[in-house]
């Protein structure tokens, strides 16, 4: 099975109150998405990730020497869109997995070992979760992350959007760090059902979850550790994964 990795860094990043493109926040005093592409690189899956960039067109991978395909969005539609506009570049691959350019500490052993799932359950979409035991602390980074909604069996039914959460669905702890790998085939045949009938008028790639669950169709998720998905949206978030990067390096 091939594979093609897009890394999403088109959006302007406004809340981190910055000129630097958000994905080339440092920590650590590497680039997020250089992060990113290291750990790539490291699956040995795919040596030129597909990278969605904004209409201002900045060449962020060349700013550490990487090798990049870049796509544009011009306009700033959500996270479906975004992924729409690479079809031509992801040509005939198998496979598409979907990073985001604020993650920082997505490890190569957790894309793999999401890749194996999907190869092993034939899935049409397989994800990443992560267990929460509250948003205190470092851990209210991911209060606005949108909640993870499960059956009765345990198994996925969709994703909820924070801003369009109800009280109940706010309660919940397992939420979607949005890391994904859809079946190409299916996702390219399904992102034009994708409606923007939500409080941000965007097309959410998350409704493909739902979309998925209403055809019967088979995902599955893998759970990963909340310091690892860890997501970079402002300079408190930004305090937050440096401090985590830091405890980590005392353990090593």
């Amino acid at each position: 099975m091939t594979f093609r990795f897009i890394i999403l860094a088109a959006g302007k990043g406004s809340r981190m109150k910055q000129d630097l493109p958000k994905a080339l926040t440092p920590i650590g005093g590497k680039p997020i998405l250089q992060y990113l592409y290291e750990s790539i690189q490291a699956t040995g899956l795919d040596p030129d990730p597909i990278v969605v960039i904004g209409p201002e067109r900045v060449p962020l991978c060349e700013t550490f020497g990487g090798s990049c395909h870049y796509v544009v969005q011009e306009k700033q539609l959500g996270t479906g869109h975004a992924v729409a506009v690479t079809q031509e570049a992801v040509g005939s691959a198998d496979a598409v997995m979907v990073l985001y350019g604020d993650h920082p500490f997505i490890t190569s052993e957790s894309l793999l070992k999401l890749t194996q799932r999907h190869q092993d359950r034939g899935n049409v979409v397989t994800m990443m979760t992560t267990h929460l035991q509250d948003f205190e602390g470092w851990r209210k980074a991911f209060l606005y992350w949108s909640r993870i909604v499960r059956g009765e069996d345990g198994h996925i039914v969709r994703d909820v959007q924070y801003k369009d959460a109800t009280e109940e669905d706010k309660k919940i702890t397992e939420v979607n760090p949005c890391l994904y790998c859809f079946d190409a085939n299916w996702l390219w045949k399904n992102i034009t059902f994708l409606k923007n009938e939500n409080a941000q008028q965007e097309y959410y790639l998350t409704d493909l979850i739902a979309l998925a669950v209403e055809q019967g169709q088979t995902l599955s998720s893998i759970e990963v550790a909340p310091e690892e998905v860890i997501g970079i949206n402002t300079q408190d978030e930004r305090d937050i994964a440096e401090a985590l990067l830091a405890k980590r390096y005392e353990s090593t």
